[in-house]
């Protein structure tokens, strides 16, 4: 597993490395996880466990995506979602929702209100990665 890891991290595009992920996520050990992995795979990433820092955080922060968990323990990612896209200068940002609701209603809601991409825990790191790369460079064009 370690040696897949490390020559995945050198197939990186180096003009990629270093783009700026948000993570909201309220599991410890998964925003732990995802964290630690990201930043192994050289992404610049602040990660909060509750979605009321979702706004100051991207304004802070100015992410190149958002990684948004569903359930949040103050508030739900459909409402960030939905929030996010009442504003005009947050629009480019992309988000890809990482939940468990794993219901065809819930990618459909989330697809609906703005998320780019869907993803159901467990999730698949290489895929994840390979879906933020493909994104990162649509936003180059």
């Amino acid at each position: 597993m370690t040696v897949q890891l490390l020559a995945f991290k050198q197939q990186l595009p180096s003009h990629k490395r270093g783009k700026k992920i948000l993570l909201i996520e309220d599991n410890d050990i998964n925003r732990m996880l995802l964290s630690d992995y990201l930043s192994y795979c050289r992404y610049e990433v602040q990660s909060f466990s509750e979605g009321s820092t979702f706004f100051k955080a991207i304004e802070t922060f100015q992410p190149d995506l958002i990684l948004l968990d569903l359930k949040l323990p103050d508030i739900d990612g459909y409402s960030l979602l939905a929030q996010k896209q009442q504003k005009a200068n947050l629009k480019y940002i992309s988000i890809f929702v990482v939940s468990a609701f794993a219901f065809k209603a819930d990618q459909e809601k989330a697809m609906r209100l703005g998320a780019r991409r869907y993803f159901v825990k467990p999730i698949n790191l290489t895929e994840l990665v390979m879906a933020i790369e493909e994104e990162l460079a649509c936003q180059c064009l």
